[in-house]
C-alpha cells in the first residue's frame, strides 16, 4: 500500500489492506505485538480507564496488550457486540476486564463475562483503543465495516484520547469519509508510538 492519497472506495481499501495483513510473516507481527504494548507506559496511567480490545486474526497487537494495560494500573474495559430485534449492530456494551474470565462470542471473539456495563460507559474512558484498518493523518479511520464503533465512538467525552491502533504502513495521507465518521485524535504504531493526527494539533 503506497503512503499516500487512497483512492477507491472503502471495500476496495479493506480488501487491498486486509491481504497486505496477511501477507506479514508471523515473526513481524510478533515483534511489533511487543512493541506496541511497550508503548502503552508513556500514556497511560494508574487510575485510567482505558476502553480496549482483544486483537484478533492478523490485527496488530496480542492478548498481552490488554494484559499490560492491567499492569499499568488502568481499569480495563472490552466491548461486547450486539443486536438490535432488525439485526442492525447496536453501541458497544462493554465489561471490565478479568484475566481467565473471558467467554466465547461472536465473530469468534472473546468478551467479558456478564455483568456488562451499559454503552455510554465508554464516556467515562480516557483512552479509547480502537481497532482499524487504516487512519489518515486528519483522523479518519477505517474500519472493518460492522458499525459497531461508528456507533460507540460519538459518546466518548469531549478531550478523550481516541487511538486508531495500526501498523506503520497503516497510516496514509487520506481516506474517504463519510458524515458520521468520528475522527481518531491519535494513532499508535510499533515504530512510532504514540503521536497525534493533523486534526487534533
Amino acid at each position: 500500500m503506497v503512503d499516500g492519497v487512497v483512492a477507491g472506495s472503502k471495500a476496495q481499501h479493506r480488501q487491498a489492506l486486509l491481504a497486505a495483513r496477511r501477507a506479514v510473516p508471523g515473526a513481524t507481527r510478533t515483534d511489533e505485538a511487543l512493541a506496541l504494548a511497550g508503548h502503552l507506559g508513556e500514556f497511560v496511567a494508574p487510575g485510567d480507564t482505558v476502553c480496549a480490545y482483544l486483537p484478533v486474526g492478523t490485527e496488530p497487537g496480542s492478548p498481552h496488550l490488554v494484559d499490560r494495560l492491567r499492569e499499568l494500573s488502568a481499569r480495563v474495559l472490552l466491548p461486547v457486540t450486539r443486536f438490535g430485534g432488525d439485526g442492525e449492530p447496536l453501541a458497544l456494551m462493554w465489561g471490565v476486564y478479568v484475566p481467565g474470565a473471558l467467554v466465547a462470542a461472536r465473530f469468534g471473539l472473546l468478551e467479558p463475562a456478564e455483568p456488562w456495563l451499559p454503552s455510554l460507559v465508554v464516556a467515562q474512558a480516557d483512552t479509547v483503543l480502537v481497532p482499524a484498518l487504516a487512519v489518515d493523518r486528519n483522523g479518519i479511520r477505517l474500519g472493518r465495516g460492522g458499525g459497531f464503533y461508528d456507533r460507540s465512538l460519538p459518546l466518548c467525552r469531549p478531550g478523550a484520547r481516541l487511538v486508531a491502533v495500526v501498523r506503520d504502513d497503516e497510516v496514509v495521507d487520506e481516506l474517504p469519509s463519510a458524515a458520521h465518521d468520528v475522527r481518531m485524535t491519535h494513532a499508535l504504531t510499533p515504530a512510532q508510538g504514540l503521536f497525534a493526527l493533523a486534526h487534533t494539533l
